[in-house]
């Protein structure tokens, strides 16, 4: 499979008339399926099957810290806004233990080949907690040399010994939130944040060995652009990073009340959007970065484009990854992990986390034990996600079904699509063109089932 080609068509006319609210397919079936009857009794079931059945796969380790000094008025994230910084060492505190009850439960000796740190702003931790963290995470697992290690920076609240101390402690990858450069749009959301202090950090990643950049945009935010934003990505580009992301701003202050400070006329409209999308994906392909799927662009030479050319990229709850073989175990207040054809998510608010972790249990609010026909349909998603196109034999090997009879319902709306010129059928596959791909997550809710079953668009983004 070679998708090294940087093929990726804006049809402007195309995306205005499909755009709608869908899932991002971090997941399949998505969060909001969860059930309470999945619970810690639940998880420490699949956990003793994983370790009893003897199929065992890697880890990938995922740290959620949910705290903010300051609040962003776009975020969705789960996190708590306070310059109160004992907050942080007692949940360190419970953090820690809740790793070393997640590692007895799954048993001696656990590799891990994937750890990332997310937020809120993970260095909101001290350097003396950082090194707590890290010291349990290679007390209780077995990082390997060459694992993909990452975490979340906000370049206002990191110093350069900072920086440097993740790169002793191990970490390789950094991902850094930009959103716009524009003056006038930080100050209309709250983050502002120079040029200089964003270039400071890539070099102090870049001179402390850390192997991958990643820089994080939003287009969609009040008060942007077409010739701002522009700018904006001309200095991104000029800073090299290794990876971008360029994520549309969903405005939905009805479920995320910070987003309520955002006037709505201050946001660009529609059309804008469009243009800001169309340029953004024409100056990131022209220099020479590859697009790999959703909102995501890497160098040709970036893991994350080796693996897709290969054939092994995968997503997960943190976005595209390189390892796909790997059970995702989860810490920290509402993160979100998964183990064999289960996921599993914790407390949202802290007290809730805590006082479970008080009476020595797992903090593990909600779950699901995926059916067959879940696992069928989150693989093909994953294959036309991640590859953008899927073979039907592999789908019939491996699930035992007949591709064209178990899903004709689906094929036959597919149809539409492929008469829009979005994607291609044939006996054999079905593979998304270069017009279908900006389009992908519509092409993914056709097989989404409870999409089918329950009207739910309403409570997603709009795909574009």
């Amino acid at each position: 499979m070679d998708n090294s080609v940087k093929h990726v068509i804006v049809d402007m006319e195309l995306i205005r008339r499909l755009d709608k609210n869908g899932p991002r397919y971090t997941s399949y079936p998505t969060a909001d399926r969860f059930v309470e009857t999945f619970d810690a009794v639940t998880y420490s079931k699949w956990v003793a099957k994983r370790e009893n059945e003897g199929v065992a796969r890697p880890l990938s380790l995922y740290i959620h810290i949910p705290f903010c000094n300051t609040l962003c008025f776009y975020c969705a994230c789960n996190k708590v806004i306070t310059k109160d910084r004992s907050k942080s060492a007692e949940y360190v505190r419970y953090l820690i233990k809740e790793m070393a009850m997640q590692a007895m439960l799954l048993g001696p000796d656990q590799v891990v080949e994937q750890l990332h740190f997310g937020g809120g702003t993970p260095t909101f931790l001290s350097d003396d907690e950082l090194r707590l963290v890290m010291t349990a995470i290679r007390q209780h697992f077995k990082l390997v040399k060459d694992g993909e290690y990452s975490i979340e920076i906000d370049p206002r609240k990191v110093s350069d010994e900072t920086i440097a101390l993740l790169g002793q402690a191990g970490l390789n990858r950094i991902s850094i939130g930009v959103q716009d450069f524009d003056a006038e749009v930080q100050s209309a959301v709250n983050r502002i944040q120079s040029e200089e202090e964003t270039l400071r950090v890539i070099n102090a990643a870049r001179a402390n060995g850390f192997k991958s950049v990643s820089i994080d945009l939003i287009y969609g935010l009040p008060k942007q652009t077409l010739e701002g934003f522009g700018v904006t990505l001309d200095k991104v580009i000029a800073a090299n990073p290794d990876r971008l992301s360029i994520y549309n701003y969903a405005h939905m202050p009805t479920i995320f009340k910070p987003q309520r400070r955002i006037h709505e006329e201050d946001l660009p409209a529609p059309q804008i959007k469009l243009d800001i999308l169309d340029m953004a994906v024409n100056k990131l392909t022209n220099a020479g970065y590859v697009y790999i799927g959703m909102d995501h662009f890497a160098k040709p030479e970036d893991e994350l484009a080796v693996a897709q050319r290969q054939g092994r990229l995968h997503r997960n709850f943190q976005g595209y990854s390189t390892h796909s073989d790997c059970d995702l175990v989860a810490l920290g207040v509402s993160a979100i992990g998964k183990i064999g054809p289960t996921y599993s998510q914790n407390y949202r608010e802290l007290e809730d986390y805590y006082a479970a972790l008080d009476r020595d249990v797992l903090p593990i609010m909600r779950g699901m034990e995926l059916n067959a026909d879940d696992l069928v349909r989150r693989a093909i998603i994953q294959a036309l996600m991640c590859h953008f196109e899927l073979t039907k034999e592999s789908i019939n090997s491996v699930f035992q079904i007949d591709f064209d009879s178990y899903f004709s319902t689906e094929l036959e709306e597919l149809r539409e699509y492929e008469r829009e010129g979005l994607l291609e059928i044939s006996p054999r596959q079905i593979r998304v063109t270069p017009k279908g791909r900006m389009l992908i997550r519509n092409i993914c809710m056709v097989f989404d089932k409870y999409l089918r079953t329950r009207q739910k668009h309403a409570l997603y983004s709009k795909v574009i």
